[in-house]
């Protein structure tokens, strides 16, 4: 990051790279519980429903990867200690089910890590607005928070039903 740049984030970015790094955390949860359901889900719609758990596995693990892009840029380093993921997570779980041909119950589960997503970017926009002014995290925010939409409207329509 340049001179100008760091200028610009300097009173507030310790506190936006650990806001960024407590999401960067709930994504490699995400991705971990989405691959692990997808190779375990069972039944007649199990291919379909590991398929939408595969993308949204893919599209998590590049969310991850933007905010370390974006927590590096701004002088900081993202969470190294593996031991550290899941304490500084907002959403340090997914309740996913013991019966894997549950597929409604698989799919509750990760709309609700979803919906904790949403709320988890809604809540660093809102600090971006009032606090840190940072037009270049608040794109990359925005950005997955569209994508975290999208993937609770898809688990949303699979699921079939108002949930």
């Amino acid at each position: 990051m340049g001179k100008k740049a760091r200028e610009l984030v300097k009173d507030f970015a310790d506190e936006l790279i650990k806001l960024l790094n407590k999401a960067y955390a709930d994504e490699l949860i995400a991705v971990f519980y989405y691959k692990h359901a997808a190779k375990m889900a069972k039944g007649l719609n199990a291919p379909n429903v590991a398929s939408a758990l595969e993308k949204a596995a893919k599209d998590e693990e590049e969310h991850a990867d933007e905010l370390a892009e974006r927590i590096i840029q701004l002088g900081g380093e993202p969470i190294r200690d593996f031991s550290k993921i899941v304490p500084e997570a907002n959403c340090p779980k997914v309740d996913l089910p013991d019966d894997w041909s549950n597929l409604k119950a698989i799919l509750r589960a990760v709309i609700d890590a979803e919906r904790c997503a949403i709320d988890v970017y809604q809540k660093i926009i809102d600090w971006l607005k009032n606090v840190g002014r940072d037009p270049v995290t608040w794109h990359v925010v925005r950005h997955i928070m569209q994508e975290e939409m999208e993937h609770e409207e898809m688990f949303e329509t699979i699921l079939g039903e108002d949930y």
